[in-house]
C-alpha cells in the first residue's frame, strides 16, 4: 500500500502556515536542479537551512560545480539573504568505507540505500546541532529515487535524533517537470548522472547510444538524475 507522503506534507504545511513563527527546516541538497522546485514549493512556510552535505560524488570538481551553482541559484530566485546554505565536509572516503563490498550493486539497490543513510544522517545530525524542527531532502524529487525508502530511513533518523522528519515525495504536483522549466529558466548546470563514480560509469554507455544534443541550443542538458 502506498503511503500518501504529498497528503502527510500539506497536513504539516497547513499548520505551519498558521504559525507566527515559521519553523526551521534543514533541507538536504544534492544539486541545484532538485534544489529549485522544493525551495520554491517550500520557502513560504520554513525557514530553511540548506545543507550541502555530498561525499558520495565523484570528483572535487563535480562538488565544487554542484555548490556553485546551488549560491547561483539562491542569488537568481532572490532568496540568498532568507536562506542560509550550509556546505558540510567534504570527505569521500566516508562514502567509500560505508559502500564497500557493494561497489558492483545496481544503481537503485542496496549500494544506493547505504549511501542516502549516510547522507541522512549527516543531515539528522545537523539539523539537531542548529535547533532546526524539521529536516528533509531534495532526493525524492528525483523519478529515479525511491521515496518510501527515503521516508522510511528519514522517519528512523528522526527517532535516533530527536528532530522530525519532513514526510515529502517532491515529484507529486508536477516537482519534477516544474523542476526542469526551473533549471531551464535560470540555465542551470544538470548533471547526467546521480554524483557517485559507480552511477557515471553506468551512464556513460547510455550517453554514448543518445542522439547527441543541438549545440546551439540555449536548453541542453540530461534530465536523468
Amino acid at each position: 500500500m502506498e503511503i500518501p507522503y504529498q497528503k502527510q506534507l500539506d497536513k504539516i504545511l497547513l499548520r505551519t502556515a498558521e504559525q507566527p513563527k515559521k519553523p526551521i527546516l534543514l533541507l538536504h541538497a544534492c544539486c541545484a536542479p532538485c534544489s529549485s522546485y522544493v525551495l520554491q514549493y517550500l520557502h513560504r512556510y520554513f525557514q530553511i537551512r540548506l545543507f550541502y552535505y555530498n561525499p558520495n560524488i565523484s570528483s572535487a570538481v563535480e562538488y565544487q560545480k554542484r555548490i556553485t551553482e546551488l549560491y547561483r541559484l539562491l542569488n537568481e530566485m532572490g532568496l540568498q539573504n532568507e536562506i542560509a546554505l550550509i556546505e558540510g565536509a567534504y570527505h569521500p572516503q566516508f562514502f567509500f568505507e560505508a559502500i564497500r563490498g557493494l561497489e558492483n550493486e545496481p544503481e537503485g539497490g542496496a549500494r544506493c540505500e547505504v549511501c542516502f543513510r549516510l547522507r541522512l544522517d549527516a543531515t539528522a545530525q545537523k539539523a539537531r546541532e542548529i535547533g532546526a524542527q524539521y529536516f528533509c531532502t531534495t532526493l525524492s524529487i528525483s523519478p529515479h529515487k525511491n521515496a518510501a525508502l527515503l521516508n522510511h530511513i528519514g522517519n528512523a533518523l528522526a527517532e535516533k535524533y530527536g528532530v522530525c522528519w519532513l514526510p515529502s515525495d517532491f515529484k507529486k504536483k508536477g516537482g519534477y517537470q516544474t523542476s526542469i522549466l526551473l533549471s531551464r529558466q535560470y540555465r542551470l548546470y544538470r548533471q547526467n548522472y546521480c554524483g557517485c563514480v559507480f552511477s557515471k560509469r553506468e551512464e556513460t554507455p547510455k550517453e554514448q547510444n543518445r542522439i547527441p544534443p543541438d549545440p546551439h541550443s540555449a536548453h541542453c542538458f540530461s534530465d536523468t538524475i
